[in-house]
């Protein structure tokens, strides 16, 4: 791997603004590796941020063979820099390719991109509360070819850039729609993957309870429209009486989230239970309703955790923890953030310095 520094002056390049939202802003530098059946990997090396070049006929433009992943750098407590769990952001990505027919990349060679391109765009990096250097793998099928077929040349890149809150609202309960309509993806599909039909697939749905008030959709399995899979933006946990924490098993259509399993192996170690079990919507809601559900919460990358305050189904609305923040959700927040930061003790061996 080679590395082509900005050849602008460190004080003369961007900084991290004072201000950026999720996603909106990219930082100094990026890297690159492409792929042909010939060569295999070849050609990697970090060079200056710059728009890619494509024939308008490459296959991921109309096939949509295409797989991302979400990771982040969080500056902890002494100025250096965390990576949580990148290992198994990128065992994921490989599950991915696979799933999508695409050439796996090595593992070592993807985390020293990742490590050396942070370190390179260390400034990129914020140091206020709850933010962080968002770091997005990326790989496309660039061969130019109308045939309907697995591409045979692509592209891997990844680029970073400050991030802030998912929701903007910080750790405030958020509403969320259940589809009763309309499915995101069924067993034997893509589901699992990490690639961008399944989310583009998504945006409808989203784009209409947004009009009715509701941030996220909670989407039911596409088979029988009755067990819940997951959030657009991440998995879903539901606590029973303050102590008990509950999620969707893994069906093959749920995407297995790299914060889900974390929160599985903390909570056991402060003190809650946990359970992955198939969840019958109409069960949860009756559950809701008589308060024996006494917090809900999605987690993921972007999110880590976020409070669900509301629930819609069917013309009808469901209260969780009278909209308020509940201790359960800000307990496993705190834990599992203050571990990112490092500001708790990293007792799984999940922080990787840069």
């Amino acid at each position: 791997m080679t590395i082509e520094i900005n050849p602008l002056p460190i004080e003369e390049r961007n900084n991290c603004p004072e201000e950026f939202s999720f996603g909106a802003t990219f930082s100094d530098h990026m890297f690159t590796q492409d792929f042909d059946e010939k060569n295999g990997w070849h050609d990697a090396k970090i060079s200056p941020y710059h728009a890619l070049s494509l024939d308008p006929s490459a296959a991921v433009f109309h096939y949509s063979q295409e797989i991302f992943e979400g990771l982040k750098a969080y500056r902890n407590s002494e100025g250096k820099i965390n990576l949580f769990r990148p290992e198994e952001n990128i065992k994921r990505f490989n599950r991915s390719a696979k799933r999508m027919v695409m050439p796996e990349v090595d593992e070592s060679l993807h985390l020293d991109a990742i490590k050396s391109l942070v370190a390179l765009d260390k400034n990129w990096v914020p140091d206020q509360q709850g933010a962080s250097l968002y770091i997005r793998p990326t790989m496309i099928a660039t061969s130019p070819k109308l045939g309907l077929g697995a591409s045979s040349q692509y592209s891997h890149f990844i680029i970073t850039g400050p991030a802030g809150s998912y929701f903007g609202g910080g750790l405030t309960p958020i509403s969320v729609f259940v589809a009763d309509k309309y499915r995101r993806a069924v067993k034997g599909g893509v589901g699992e993957a990490k690639t961008g039909g399944n989310y583009a697939a998504s945006l409808y749905a989203s784009e209409e309870v947004s009009k009715l008030g509701f941030s996220q959709v909670l989407w039911l399995d596409a088979v029988e429209g009755r067990f819940i899979e997951e959030v657009g933006a991440m998995n879903i946990c539901f606590v029973y009486e303050g102590k008990t924490i509950v999620t969707p098993k893994l069906s093959g259509s749920i995407l297995p989230g790299i914060t889900r399993d974390s929160i599985l192996k903390l909570a056991p170690t402060l003190g809650y239970e946990v359970s992955e079990a198939q969840l019958d919507i109409e069960t949860i809601l009756a559950d809701i309703d008589s308060s024996k559900i006494t917090e809900v919460f999605g987690c993921g990358t972007a999110a880590v955790v976020s409070p669900v305050g509301k629930l819609g189904f069917k013309g009808a609305e469901h209260i969780i923890n009278n909209n308020e923040t509940g201790p359960v959700s800000k307990h496993i927040y705190d834990e599992l953030t203050g571990i990112q930061y490092g500001t708790r003790e990293d007792k799984f061996g999940w922080i990787q310095t840069v």
